[in-house]
């Protein structure tokens, strides 16, 4: 199996279902709400262990009900926890508002994983057995350097998910050897709101991009080539929430075994586009099989340059 460490994020997400998304000042009422394992890391590491790969977990939960919870999600997903700390006080919580077309808005409030500032021994033991390490901005972002630096020393890929967009560290990018942002966090990132434009200005800083289009698909960008649109499959969304993550857990797993990254883009675009079919973050997303049975009468292999 593909060996990925994921440093980052667990939070329980708290979602509500509405019509629409109230105003600033405006009350809605929603249809439902559910409670969710969640945080962009935990949710990566669960999308890559449901695509195949072997994945370790590298965070905080808190002592609350929520950190038992999220700890028991990632080891039914068969996420390694070992090195998942449990600290003193309240878990990390998403606040989300899903509307009846799928979209959704997201507050993070960090709980135990503002803790993780610094990597332990064992952290680094573990990073150096990965061939991936994929990285969110959910922790405080020393870590994250942290992270990226050591990796880079140590001969392992690492994937950045640039989110929630923030300015980036000369010393982050310069350990980062794929990015992997959204076409708003890549415009908050270079003030360019054209993908292409900004994936030519990102590669300033990094070898290789992914600015993720959402249902356009996704677009490849590498130093010395023409960015590449890799299209995605057509589906109707019911909930986009972790999609983005889904895409990036896939992407590692195909990547790890080896695919060109073109189709890796494509079969991680085919998961991620049946992990919005179905309601929640990682109770949505898809298992091996389901991809693979996908992946021929979904997954669009050819590309456009653009």
């Amino acid at each position: 199996m593909t060996g990925i460490v994921v440093l980052g994020s667990t939070n329980m997400d708290l979602v509500a279902y509405v019509p629409r998304a109230p105003a600033l000042g405006e009350t809605v009422t929603g249809r439902s709400f559910r409670t969710v394992p969640g945080g962009k890391g935990a949710n990566q590491a669960v999308a890559a262990a449901r695509a195949g790969g072997g994945v370790s977990m590298i965070g905080a939960v808190g002592t609350d009900d929520f950190g038992a919870r999220l700890r028991s999600a990632l080891d039914h997903a068969s996420v390694d926890t070992d090195l998942l700390r449990t600290v003193e006080g309240a878990s990390g919580t998403a606040h989300i508002v899903v509307d009846d077309r799928g979209g959704n808005a997201i507050v993070v409030v960090p709980g135990a994983n503002g803790t993780v500032t610094a990597l332990t021994h064992g952290d680094e033991a573990l990073i150096g057995t990965a061939d991936t390490l994929l990285l969110q901005l959910e922790l405080p972002l020393s870590v994250v350097v942290e992270g990226a630096v050591t990796a880079r020393r140590l001969g392992v890929r690492t994937v950045l998910t640039p989110a929630p967009a923030r300015p980036l560290p000369a010393e982050l990018l310069a350990a980062t050897d794929l990015l992997v942002p959204n076409e708003h966090e890549a415009a908050a990132l270079t003030g360019r709101a054209d993908p292409r434009e900004a994936a030519l200005a990102l590669l300033r800083d990094v070898p290789e991009v992914i600015v993720t289009l959402g249902a356009a698909g996704g677009l490849h960008a590498v130093r010395g080539a023409e960015p590449v649109l890799v299209p995605a499959p057509r589906v109707r969304a019911v909930d986009t929430t972790g999609a983005g993550d889904t895409l990036v857990g896939a992407l590692a797993v195909a990547l790890g075994e080896g695919r060109p990254l073109p189709e890796a883009l494509a079969w991680a675009q085919t998961a991620a586009a049946l992990s919005v079919r179905r309601e929640g973050a990682s109770t949505s997303m898809p298992f091996r099989t389901e991809i693979e049975a996908a992946f021929g009468p979904l997954g669009n292999r050819e590309t456009d340059r653009v």
